[in-house]
């Protein structure tokens, strides 16, 4: 029996240290598939991204996930009938050929599979603003006029934003609402329709942080994920995904106080690997992400333990065709990126 064990970088530090491999979710998924060798593929993430993993690894390994309850609350807000309904109640009063579907990597499979089939792609917030530029502007993309971007509204904003789009082209869809809460005009008019979808810890940021922080360090640097609001980030120094923050803390000279806007596991680990650097949260009352928490040492052990024994605990298999449509959605966006 061979395995590997994955980690994301805010998994906890009592996890961590295990890791045969650890990234962010996606470069996760592509590891464990660079890992054939690998029977168990035992993924200390969410449920999301050992969906990925199970979807990219070959046939005959098993993805396992130490703790069932470990999903991702931004994931949760997105699902299948939402989309489906707003899909079709956007073609009730627009011509759909010109929307494309974009998913965060944060959400299930079907959702990715929903894309996968509709022409769209999937994306991380390291490429997000290449899938976009892909859909709106790329003479052999699919020269969408809107793209339906689910679930997370803040990634969307700061990617359009940046990419030169403003307010007045973006709406946000909510999906308890009839026709997203929004006017016919509206949906017709905006280029981005953003669900109404957002991390519950990146949400916690505040501008005031940022003004806090700033004052105390006058020196400091500012560094925030994307997927705080566009308030926060316009305010930042540097914005990008965890794969840029970890980069952009190891290139800041030596001595820098740096205030980091994501979750506090990786703050910390941060911290405590560039002795030269102070690294801190911006947020001054630390809200960890519960659910990606759940995965502590006894539930590892437990998972580790059943292994040996030969049985296989919280495997986790996407069905063929969902897996097909999904994995569409995901060659798409490699191939972009």
């Amino acid at each position: 029996m061979t395995g590997c064990s994955s980690s994301a970088t805010t998994t906890s530090d009592e996890i961590m240290r295990w890791a045969d491999a650890r990234g962010d979710s996606f470069g996760l998924s592509v590891l464990a598939r660079q890992r054939p060798e690998a029977d168990y593929i035992v993924f200390c993430g969410v449920h999301f991204m050992a969906e990925s993993a199970d979807i990219l690894t070959g046939d005959h390994q098993q993805v396992i996930l130490p703790d069932l309850n470990a999903g991702c609350s931004m994931a949760d807000m997105a699902d299948i009938d939402s989309v489906e309904e707003a899909w079709d109640a956007i073609a009730d009063v627009s011509d759909i050929s010109d929307v494309l579907p974009i998913t965060y990597m944060n959400s299930s499979a079907d959702l990715k599979a929903f894309v996968g089939a509709h022409g769209g792609a999937v994306c991380t917030s390291s490429n997000a603003r290449a899938v976009l530029e892909w859909a709106f502007n790329d003479p052999a993309g699919p020269g969408a006029h809107q793209v339906l971007f689910f679930p997370d509204q803040h990634l969307g904003r700061n990617t359009g934003m940046a990419m030169g789009f403003t307010e007045a082209d973006m709406a946000v869809w909510n999906p308890r609402e009839e026709l997203g809460g929004l006017e016919e005009a509206e949906v017709k008019q905006a280029r981005f329709l953003l669900w109404k979808g957002h991390c519950s810890v990146h949400q916690r940021f505040r501008p005031e942080h940022i003004e806090a922080f700033r004052a105390e360090h006058p020196d400091g640097i500012v560094v925030t994920h994307p997927e705080c609001s566009y308030e926060v980030c316009s305010l930042a120094d540097s914005v990008g995904s965890t794969e840029f923050i970890v980069k952009a803390i190891a290139a800041a000279p030596e001595g820098s106080v740096i205030g980091v806007g994501t979750e506090i596991h990786l703050v910390n680990r941060l911290n405590d690997e560039t002795p030269d650097k102070t690294v801190v949260s911006l947020d001054p009352l630390v809200c960890p992400c519960s659910t990606m928490f759940r995965i502590d040492a006894p539930h590892l052990a437990w998972t580790l333990e059943n292994l040996v024994e030969g049985n296989v605990c919280n495997r986790i298999t996407v069905p063929p065709d969902v897996a097909t449509d999904a994995k569409l959605a995901l060659d798409r966006m490699l191939a972009i990126t």
